[in-house]
Formats: structure tokens, C-alpha cells, sequence
């Protein structure tokens, strides 16, 4: 069968200690079945690794910090359409969906770049911060949660939780303070990071469970797999886990998803508790960087992504493998100090 040429530009090429999900979408994207895939790097700093792996990445063009904003990155990405014919573009950090949210109706009907992403609205009802309303709504168990913007204020949630506690940034890092001054300084390491606001959250003991999935926006949950992590960094970060079968786990993310009407790809986190009580932690708006997993389990989710942001309608995955691990490891990539010259003062390469 021929394969459909299309051309696909990827964000979080970062694979390092704390990998971004960049890779790990190539990866399913390069084994499609039906799409013949040409991948487009978009960079952030010119020491990402994904820059520099020709066999996954095509070429790479480097994009400004997403502090600069939405208008910035539209000019950039205005000056990357008129070299590439770029038909999805698939964001994978956190820290920048805020800007590509706002300018995606412009990508498509000025640059006709397809994105698949949640509107502003949908996107905000899962953050941190909202995460109790957010649990409500969707009947879903939550941990007790605060957003503080000084320091002082936790002494006055110590009325109210017991020590540990989870201070967490707003976009990344979660460290578990099991005193006040453990708690004050975390919440200067997190500030100095990610600035304000702080969420301090209920710690809730029990076992981390994990759910990449994706929906359609139209109430539907496309796929999903469960994992539990087997090895961790120090930065929390799974550096080996196995696809696990748990009908009621898999009931709960399905439910998250459908009734939020969650278009494309996320990460549920859940801790279960020792009396099978399931809490959800986060719902991470993109891919998680294990996402790759979800490959090797018969489910091939940045391919339906794609599909979906071309208008294609896409059949939901009706099961996956169970007792499927993955287990990263570390590459010394050998490069020639041109490359890397040319993405630092050309912005591409």
C-alpha cells in the first residue's frame, strides 16, 4: 500500500534526564502504517538532542522562548511556512500550548498549518489550580489543593493539611516537604523556576499510576493505556514502566476524557491508594514523554492525533497489551560542531 507523503513539525525535542514527549511522537509518527512522514524539528535551545538525530528529524528550525508570545511565534512560523509546507504541527510542552492555543485558528486559515488542540476554555479546567473544581465536575477523586503566592501562607494551610506536602510548580517539578522549612524552601526553588503562582497539594500515599490517552473533542476517548512506573530519576521522571490491565482505572480516564471533551493527546496522573481509591494528580495537556509505550501496546496515538487534525475521522483503539515495559537509556550522539554552529546562528538546520 502507498503511503500518504504528508509533513509534520514537532516540538519537546529535549530527550535528556527529563525527556520531552518530541522523540517518542516521531517514533509512532516514522512507524505509521499509512503516512509517509516527514518530520520538522521545532527547537528551543540548540543543546536539544533531537536536533541533532537526522534519522528521526528532517530539518529544525528554532522558535523564541515562549515568553516572547503569541504574536512573536507567529512571525516565526510564518518565516518556517514559506521554506516547508507544514501540514499538522503537534506542541508538546506545557509552557508553550498557552501561545499555540491562541493563534490556532490563524495557523489554519492563514499559514494552513492543522493543530489539534483544546480551546482556551477547556484547556484552563484542568489546571493545577482548578484541579478541585475540575474533579468535581468530572467525578473524579482529588487531592486537597491551594495556589499561594507567599511564602507565609503556608503556615496558614497548616490549620488545615498535615505534613508531607506536595509543593508543586505550574507547570513542571513537585518536591514533598515534610516541614515548614523544607515547604518554604521548595517554594523559592519552584518560584525562582517557574515563578508565581505555588500549588501546594494534599500528599496522598499509594501507588503512581499513569494514563497517556487522547480524545476527539467530541466526547469520545480514541485510546488509552496504563502505566506504572518501575524505575524513577531523582526528578520524579519514569525511566522504566509496564502497561498494567485495570478495568476501573481505565473506566475513570475514560470518563475524564469523554465528559471533558478532551481533543487530542494527555497524561492522566493517579496515585491508588491501598483501599483501591483512585486520585487524580494532574492532567497534563500533551503526550507524556512515555508516550512511546502506548506504541508498543498496539496503540499508535501521535498518529491519530494527525489523523484527526486533517478532519479524518479515527476509529477508537478498543483494547492494548498489558505487561509491556519500556526502558530508557542514555546515547552519546557524535556530531560535528558545524551543526551545531549552523543552529545557533541560523536558527535552523
Amino acid at each position: 500500500m502507498t503511503k500518504r507523503k504528508i509533513t509534520v513539525a514537532v516540538t519537546g525535542l529535549n530527550n535528556i534526564d527529563s525527556p520531552g514527549p518530541g522523540i517518542p511522537v516521531i517514533r509512532g509518527l516514522k512507524e505509521s502504517e499509512t503516512l509517509d512522514v516527514r518530520i520538522v524539528g521545532l527547537s528551543y535551545e540548540t543543546l536539544e538532542p533531537g536536533i541533532y538525530m537526522s534519522d528521526l528529524v528532517d530539518k529544525v528550525y528554532q522558535l523564541p522562548l515562549p515568553t516572547a508570545g503569541s504574536a512573536v511565534l507567529k512571525e516565526r512560523l510564518k518565516y518556517i511556512v514559506s521554506q516547508e509546507k507544514i501540514d499538522v504541527l503537534i506542541p508538546n510542552f506545557d509552557a508553550e500550548l498557552h501561545n499555540f492555543i491562541k493563534i490556532q485558528d490563524e495557523l489554519k486559515s492563514e499559514l494552513n498549518i492543522a493543530t489539534f488542540l483544546p480551546s482556551q476554555a477547556v484547556f484552563d479546567e484542568r489546571q493545577k489550580s482548578e484541579l478541585g473544581k475540575f474533579g468535581e465536575k468530572y467525578g473524579v477523586k482529588v487531592p486537597e489543593s491551594h495556589m499561594i503566592n507567599q511564602v507565609l501562607e503556608i503556615k496558614k494551610l497548616e490549620e488545615t493539611m498535615n505534613y508531607p506536602m506536595v509543593i508543586k510548580g505550574r507547570y513542571y517539578d513537585a518536591y514533598i516537604a515534610q516541614s515548614y522549612e523544607q515547604a518554604s524552601s521548595y517554594f523559592y526553588k519552584v518560584v525562582a523556576k517557574w515563578g508565581y503562582p505555588v500549588i501546594v497539594q494534599e500528599f496522598v500515599t499509594g501507588t503512581e499510576v499513569n494514563v497517556t490517552a487522547i480524545g476527539d473533542g467530541k466526547g469520545n476517548c480514541i485510546g488509552a493505556v496504563a502505566m506504572r512506573k518501575l524505575y524513577i530519576t531523582d526528578k520524579g521522571k519514569a525511566w522504566s514502566g509496564i502497561s498494567l490491565e485495570d478495568d476501573e482505572l481505565m473506566a475513570i480516564s475514560r470518563r475524564v476524557i469523554e465528559n471533558s471533551k478532551w481533543p487530542g493527546g494527555c497524561e492522566l496522573e493517579f496515585i491508588k491508594t491501598k483501599d483501591d481509591e483512585y486520585y487524580l494528580l494532574e492532567m497534563n495537556p500533551r503526550f507524556p514523554a512515555w508516550v512511546y509505550l502506548a506504541n508498543g501496546c498496539g496503540q499508535n496515538h501521535p498518529e491519530a492525533l494527525v489523523k484527526m487534525a486533517l478532519g479524518e475521522e479515527v476509529q477508537p483503539f478498543t483494547d492494548y497489551q498489558s505487561g509491556k515495559m519500556f526502558i530508557r537509556y542514555s546515547y552519546d550522539q557524535i556530531v560535528d560542531i558545524s551543526e551545531f554552529q549552523q543552529i545557533s546562528t541560523m536558527g535552523e538546520k
